[in-house]
C-alpha cells in the first residue's frame, strides 16, 4: 500500500512525471491497491481465526471487486505496452498520438470493460446453486472455484468464462507481445548503446510485471476447470492477487531512475520543510 501510494504521489506532484507513461502507471498502482484491499483483509482474518468463514454478501462483494480489478489490470497492461510502442517506434508522433484526451479515453474504456466483465461473469456465477455445506477450499471467492463447487448444469458458465477470458487474457497478451516485438526490432536499429540501454530500461519493468501477472492468470483461467488441481487455485490467487501487486511498486521504483529521483526529491522536500 505504501509503495503504490508513493508512486501515485510522485507521479502527481513531480512535473517531470506528467506524461502518459506515468498516467497509466498511476492507474496501475491504484488498481493494485484496490486489488489487495479486496482480498487480503478477509484472508488475514481467516488465517488468524479458527472459524474460517465469509458471509454470502461478503463473498459476492469480493467476487465482483476481485474480478473487476483483475480484468481491468489485464487491459491496462496492454495499454501500457502500446504506450511504450508509440514512444519508441514513433517518437516524433508520440505527443500527437498519446495526447491527454486519448489517454483518458483509453483508461475510461479499460475501466468500463473491466466493470462489464466483472458484473456479467460474477452475476452469472452467483446464479449457480452451491453443493452441500457451501464450503470452498480456497482463499478467496473466485469464479472458477465457485463454478467447480456448484451443482447442476454449469457447462454454459464454463464455456462463457473460457470465451470471455480469451478476450480478457489471450488477446491483450498477444497485443503486448506484438508491441514488444516491434519495440525490439526498433531498438536493435539504434546505433547508440546508451540509447538502446535507455529504451530497454523503460520497457523491462513493464515486461517483468506482465509475465508475473499473466503467467498465473492464464494457467488458472485458460484451462479446463476439471484439470485444475486442488491446491493450484490457492497458489495462483495468492500470486496474482497478492504477490504481484505487492511487487509492482518495487519493480517500477528500483528499475526506474525517474521514479527514484522523484521519490528522493519528495523525501528531501518533506525533511527540508520540517
Amino acid at each position: 500500500m505504501v509503495g503504490n501510494v508513493a508512486i501515485i504521489l510522485v507521479s502527481r506532484l513531480d512535473a517531470h512525471l506528467h506524461s502518459p507513461m506515468y498516467f497509466f502507471l498511476t492507474n496501475l498502482s491504484f488498481l493494485d491497491m484496490c486489488y489487495i484491499t479486496s482480498i487480503v483483509p478477509q484472508m488475514l482474518f481467516n488465517l488468524g481465526s479458527a472459524r474460517k468463514t465469509i458471509s454470502y454478501i461478503g463473498c459476492a462483494a469480493q467476487l465482483y471487486f476481485f474480478h473487476l480489478m483483475g480484468g481491468t489490470e489485464c487491459l491496462i497492461l496492454a495499454i501500457m505496452s502500446f504506450d511504450r510502442y508509440v514512444a519508441i517506434c514513433k517518437p516524433l508522433h508520440y505527443t500527437l498520438i498519446m495526447n491527454p484526451r486519448v489517454c483518458i479515453l483509453l483508461v475510461s474504456s479499460v475501466w468500463l470493460t473491466g466493470i462489464t466483465y466483472a458484473v456479467s461473469e460474477a452475476t452469472a456465477t452467483l446464479q449457480l446453486p452451491l453443493c452441500g455445506l457451501n464450503k470452498l477450499d480456497h482463499l478467496v471467492c473466485e469464479i472458477p472455484v465457485l463454478i467447480k463447487a456448484a451443482c447442476g448444469e454449469k457447462a454454459a458458465n464454463e464455456l462463457t468464462l473460457s470465451v470471455v477470458c480469451i478476450f480478457m487474457l489471450a488477446v491483450p497478451l498477444c497485443l503486448i507481445l506484438a508491441s514488444y516485438a516491434c519495440i525490439g526490432h526498433a531498438v536493435f536499429k539504434v546505433k547508440s548503446s546508451e540509447g538502446r540501454r535507455k529504451a530497454f530500461g523503460t520497457c523491462s519493468s513493464h515486461l517483468i510485471v506482465v509475465f508475473l501477472f499473466y503467467g498465473p492468470a492464464i494457467s488458472m483461467y485458460l484451462q479446463p476447470l476439471s484439470s485444475i488441481s486442488k491446491d493450484q487455485p490457492k497458489f495462483m490467487a495468492l500470486f496474482y492477487g497478492v504477490v504481484t501487486p505487492a511487487l509492482n511498486p518495487f519493480i517500477y521504483t528500483l528499475r526506474n531512475k525517474d521514479v527514484k529521483g522523484a521519490l528522493a526529491n519528495l523525501v528531501r522536500g518533506v525533511f527540508t520543510s520540517k
